[in-house]
């Protein structure tokens, strides 16, 4: 890998891992497009790691409330009701799904689910999930002629139940096209959940998944055609602009919609499709690469 593509595909990690539109997807896809190799799965997982450290930096303040609240309730039985330290035991309850078929799913991730093919189907399928999960969200909070506004649940009303169903959303992002930040989200929505509440808990249930999957894959950095050197520069891009995204992002979902999103996502599975079925581009482009 050469070290413009190591900055382009870092670029993309940055601008798509946390917009409900597929990072890993958009990785295999620029790859696919400009004719390079495949990244593979190490690379992805790794360089997500620098998109984490910025959601560490962005929610550094409640990283540290819900850590110490939930540290202090493992010995302080009065803490055990506190909304952070709950928070805190959520995420690891949330985390599970992914942890468990991460592992047990890791050949096929790093294999078939990469087709062409199957991305272009999750890109439209959980477009359309997203546009549905959207259109029930703004209806509550819009209401209409013949609804009332309905008040939309908070993270204080989260749940060990509702946590286990975002952890499962959050695992069908091993797929590439579906989008973590897109099924949690979504997830989210369906479940009554308000946009920022939805996003916010998408992001932190997504840190233990991401740093363990990008600490996992390291053993298989550097293997291939994709070096030590422009796997960390990629990483590095991937932080600074994941950093700028992610306070875009959580402005942009308090006012606006998630449709231009859903519309992209349909129309780049489309055209994916399109390109397949011509011949233009194989649904196993740059997988020679391993």
């Amino acid at each position: 890998m050469s070290w413009f593509e190591s900055f382009i595909l870092g670029l993309v990690q940055g601008l798509t891992e946390f917009l409900p539109i597929s990072s890993s997807a958009h990785l295999r896809l620029t790859a696919a497009f400009a004719g390079w190799q495949d990244p593979g799965a190490a690379f992805t997982a790794i360089t997500q790691i620098g998109t984490e450290a910025a959601v560490l930096i962005y929610f550094r303040k409640d990283i540290v409330r819900i850590v110490s609240a939930w540290a202090r309730s493992l010995f302080d039985k009065s803490m055990r009701s506190d909304h952070d330290a709950q928070m805190g035991w959520l995420v690891i309850v949330g985390s599970i799904p992914i942890g468990v078929l991460g592992v047990t799913l890791k050949d096929h991730i790093e294999g078939p689910f990469r087709d062409l093919r199957l991305i272009a189907t999750t890109l439209i399928v959980m477009g359309i999930v997203l546009g549905i999960a959207d259109r029930l969200a703004a209806r509550d909070e819009t209401g209409g002629r013949h609804r009332a506004i309905r008040d939309r649940k908070t993270l204080k009303e989260l749940g060990v139940k509702d946590g286990l169903i975002f952890g499962l959303c959050q695992a069908m992002a091993l797929v590439p096209g579906v989008s973590r930040s897109g099924a949690t989200i979504s997830g989210g929505l369906l479940m009554g959940y308000t946009r920022e509440a939805a996003a916010r808990y998408s992001f932190l249930l997504a840190i233990p998944a991401v740093l363990a999957s990008g600490v996992f894959e390291l053993k298989d950095a550097g293997e291939g055609h994709v070096s030590w050197a422009p796997t960390i520069f990629a990483t590095v891009i991937a932080f600074v602009v994941g950093y700028a995204v992610i306070a875009w992002f959580m402005k942009f979902i308090t006012t606006k919609s998630f449709m231009p999103f859903v519309i992209y996502r349909v129309l780049l599975g489309i055209v994916l499709f399109i390109l397949v079925g011509m011949g233009v581009l194989s649904p196993h482009a740059g997988e020679s690469a391993g």
